[in-house]
């Protein structure tokens, strides 16, 4: 199991995924809803893994993603518009298309950890 962060702008649907990471026996390392927070938590000590929506708010989560991609610790982006809204640069990671059910989320990083 795994400390994973979570950057989601929409508090209702940080608190259901967060509640299905803990339903799933991981923890959560930290929370974000803005650029700023998850910026300075996916430098924080205890990730090991972290969700990303793409978009936050006007801004992208994709430098939030460079800093991970930098520190080797694996993500998926989660969006409402699939693998369309993701930037050019990471095409090649996982993507969850919102809403996800549990069973989705439980595969998705059970690849991403293994």
């Amino acid at each position: 199991m795994a400390s994973v962060l979570l950057v989601e702008d929409e508090p209702l649907i940080r608190m259901m995924v967060a509640d299905m990471l803990v339903e799933l026996g991981h923890s959560v390392a930290g929370e974000a809803s803005d650029l700023a927070t998850g910026l300075m938590l996916a430098s924080a000590s205890g990730v090991e893994a972290a969700i990303l929506d793409v978009k936050l708010g006007e801004d992208s989560s994709e430098i939030i993603a460079e800093a991970l991609q930098s520190r080797r610790i694996p993500f998926v982006f989660a969006s409402g518009y699939g693998a369309d809204g993701i930037p050019a640069a990471f095409k090649d990671h996982p993507v969850l298309r919102k809403p996800f059910p549990i069973e989705e989320l439980e595969s998705c990083l059970a690849a991403l950890l293994s």
